[in-house]
């Protein structure tokens, strides 16, 4: 499948239910990697391709059979993990400090404790 096969995959509702069944399980970085992208997407001044570079990570994400299953203990969210910061990479410049907060805000509310050296971690494979 190229890019454009896995955006067919994304919506918001799907996106939204596999990120809430699976933030806990998918980790911290995933889940804060994944809203930055469902954020970015819904700023209304990005371009036409990069919301389809979104659309492409996100559909991945959410696709029920990837490379690695995302069942499989430790490893199983791996490569979307990889799929989500590669897309965040090519667009890093559009991702602005309101975007990460409302991320940020999110995963407050889903996890208790935000160890924020993970973020800060992504941060830095990202920026």
């Amino acid at each position: 499948m190229n890019e454009h096969d896995y955006k067919r995959f994304y919506s918001d509702q799907s996106f939204q239910q596999k990120l809430r069944d699976f933030a806990k399980t998918a980790g911290i970085q995933v889940a804060y990697a994944a809203l930055l992208l469902y954020y970015l997407m819904k700023d209304p001044s990005i371009s036409f391709k990069t919301r389809l570079t979104i659309a492409a990570a996100l559909g991945y994400f959410i696709l029920p059979t990837d490379a690695i299953p995302d069942l499989a203990p430790l490893v199983g969210f791996s490569d979307d993990l990889g799929v989500l910061i590669f897309a965040l990479s090519q667009i890093s410049s559009n991702i602005t400090p309101q975007i990460q907060e409302k991320a940020k805000d999110r995963l407050r509310l889903w996890f208790k404790n935000i160890d924020e050296s993970k973020l800060d971690e992504l941060h830095d494979k990202i920026f």
